[in-house]
């Protein structure tokens, strides 16, 4: 069987390591907008009895969806057998219940939505809380697949001697794995979130680290005022300057640019999305678990 990969524009560098890695060749599609602002898809390739990977991050997800659809569409009507979605990045996972009033739990209406028109799916560390596996939501083959082996790996040779710290409850099992597997010590903190930009951190008690580089680790970097707070009460401890290591960088509005002036060292993301900040390569982790 056939097998081709197709890229959205900001994937296409870690769609060439994927296809280097895998040996599948790179597919020419063209994506854009017609100037009323409609979406436009173009598949410049034989797609016939094919097998189809689509490789989009889905970060800033209102703006891809309805290419994304158009792509499986289209493939499938040129006969493509199967579209799979590698989306290194997953979105609307956070709204996993009824929080206020009124809400729906939007994590299973896209769920639902992706499902009607991929094959299978393949992401790295979506954000699972309630929701305990993708299989729960998604009724499609899917499969998340972790990067805290490749974090360890970085941090073991890339930083000396450091403390790892988990921003709140929801991330110490997964901050306690990468410390296990770099033989780093690790504290984790707890978390008072008011709204989606005002939130309070518990002040960490590292008096016997204070020779140790502070490591903040978290899987998604959104709005960074977690890590704002946690940075000031790490410089009133006297420790020394942070550094900020993530799988995914998403970085609203100014929040790249606010983490770098508080004086963190550096920040290191995974480059499940493409940025400024990517030192963790993803390519080989997907490549290996590609339906």
């Amino acid at each position: 069987m056939k097998r081709l990969l197709f890229s959205f524009p900001e994937n296409d560098s870690l769609t060439k390591s994927i296809s280097l890695l895998s040996g599948i060749s790179i597919g020419e599609v063209e994506f854009g907008n017609y100037p009323d602002g409609e979406s436009h898809c173009r598949i410049l390739e034989e797609v016939k009895d094919s097998e189809v990977y689509l490789i989009c991050s889905l970060n800033q997800p209102d703006s891809k969806i309805l290419s994304l659809i158009f792509f499986c569409e289209t493939a499938k009507s040129l006969g493509a057998s199967k579209v799979h979605l590698v989306s290194p990045y997953l979105c609307y996972m956070r709204q996993d219940k009824v929080f206020k009033t009124g809400e729906g739990i939007t994590a299973k209406y896209f769920a639902a939505l992706l499902s009607r028109y991929v094959d299978s799916l393949l992401t790295i560390d979506p954000h699972l809380h309630r929701i305990k596996n993708l299989n729960e939501v998604y009724k499609i083959p899917s499969k998340a697949v972790h990067a805290t082996s490749l974090i360890a790996d970085y941090i073991r040779k890339e930083i000396q001697n450091p403390i790892l710290i988990g921003p709140d409850a929801e991330s110490s099992q997964w901050v306690k794995e990468v410390a296990e597997l770099s033989k780093s010590p690790f504290t984790v903190l707890e978390k008072i979130r008011r709204g989606d930009r005002d939130v309070e951190v518990s002040v960490p008690h590292l008096e016997k680290y204070k020779n140790s580089t502070p490591v903040l680790i978290d899987d998604i970097i959104s709005t960074g005022k977690t890590l704002l707070k946690t940075i000031g009460h790490l410089k009133d401890a006297g420790m020394k300057p942070a550094i900020c290591v993530c799988v995914h960088g998403i970085f609203t509005d100014d929040a790249y640019q606010d983490l770098i002036n508080s004086g963190v060292e550096f920040i290191a993301t995974a480059n499940t999305i493409e940025h400024i900040s990517n030192q963790i390569d993803v390519s080989q982790l997907l490549s290996e678990n590609l339906f």
